[in-house]
């Protein structure tokens, strides 16, 4: 147990279902070894579930130190108030000083649950976590190496940070797809910290009786190239001209929030601040202006080849390359030399 809360453990929540991992986790690995090794603590993985002791070679191997093993039949699938109980009562426990969630349906459920019955802090939906000091302007209190938690607020006009020097653990959830899983490193080893779940006599008023999944059969994260429309391509009927080009290429479609809003594509292809984070090898954007929200789910892509018929538009001034014309002209002539 931990009493020097400074010298507690940098946490991330190895979200799982039915025994696989999903990519969070990795991501989350990786930042989470940055924060660990800059305040010189260890990186763990908490792991809740039944029968998932073998995924504690994986946690390893993406990243942490060491692996809080939670099981009990009652943690088997997901319900809110059990993987509550069990994760505050580990908190207590061990009293790490920062633990991150994905802002996954299951991160944003447990990650607020966690942090109202610890009276905690949490900041939702970061895109950045670093290690800095904080001054309250009030109070003139200094405090060192805090967790500041980044993310866009006022519909992504501004860039937040937000520090919780006084309530601990520091807790956030992290967007999907925004932070960079390390290497595996096959054979790498830790520990495993098995724990008692604190389940018993404990009331859960929900039952699982069955899971029924509809698969997507978009990936966008997986995808190395990608041709996104926004307002501007004009209609759903021209999105077909997307489609084309990126079957021409190999590529998958995605869109902007104003494009899904007007109802030329699936939200499960938006991609932005309330979209997915992609990063494909090229992105090529179709009538979109580059409105901040959009950007920062894209921006990190390798190349990005903007068409535009506006040519002051907020989007060439990220793009590697910028063609000023009307898409209806422009993807024809891209179709045909890539046939070609």
């Amino acid at each position: 147990m931990t009493t020097d809360r400074s010298k507690g453990e940098v946490w991330v929540f190895a979200e799982q279902e039915e025994g696989r991992l999903s990519e969070v986790p990795r991501e989350l690995l990786g930042k989470g070894r940055e924060l660990a090794d800059r305040l010189g603590v260890p990186l763990a993985a908490v792991l809740l579930g039944d029968g998932v002791e073998g995924l504690c070679k994986e946690l390893i191997e993406a990243g942490a130190d060491k692996v809080h093993l939670v099981e009990d039949p009652a943690l088997k699938v997901f319900r809110g108030k059990a993987y509550r109980h069990a994760f505050v009562e580990l908190i207590k426990e061990v009293n790490p000083q920062i633990v991150i969630f994905g802002a996954t349906h299951m991160g944003r459920d447990l990650g607020p649950a966690v942090a109202s019955a610890l009276r905690c802090g949490l900041t939702a939906d970061c895109t950045d976590l670093q290690i800095g000091d904080y001054t309250d302007p009030k109070t003139k209190e200094s405090f060192t190496n805090i967790l500041q938690q980044i993310r866009p607020a006022f519909g992504g006009n501004i860039i937040a940070t937000i520090v919780n020097p006084r309530n601990w653990p520091q807790m956030a959830t992290v967007r999907e797809g925004v932070m960079k899983p390390l290497e595996k490193q096959a054979g790498r080893t830790g520990e495993i910290v098995r724990h008692s779940s604190h389940l018993e006599g404990v009331e859960i008023p929900v039952e699982v009786l069955d899971i029924v999944r509809r698969h997507s059969s978009v990936n966008l994260k997986g995808a190395r190239i990608i041709v996104a429309g926004g307002a501007g391509v004009g209609s759903k009927e021209s999105f077909k001209l997307l489609h084309d080009l990126a079957d021409a290429i190999g590529g998958a479609v995605g869109a902007s929030r104003a494009a899904v809003d007007l109802g030329y594509c699936e939200h499960e292809r938006q991609i932005g601040q309330t979209g997915v984070t992609v990063r494909p090898a090229l992105f090529i954007s179709c009538g979109i202006s580059g409105a901040v929200q959009h950007i920062a789910g894209m921006q990190d892509s390798a190349k990005i080849i903007a068409i535009n018929t506006d040519k002051d538009a907020p989007i060439f001034k990220i793009a590697h390359y910028g063609i000023v014309g009307d898409l209806n002209v422009v993807i024809p002539k891209m179709i045909k030399a890539i046939k070609g």
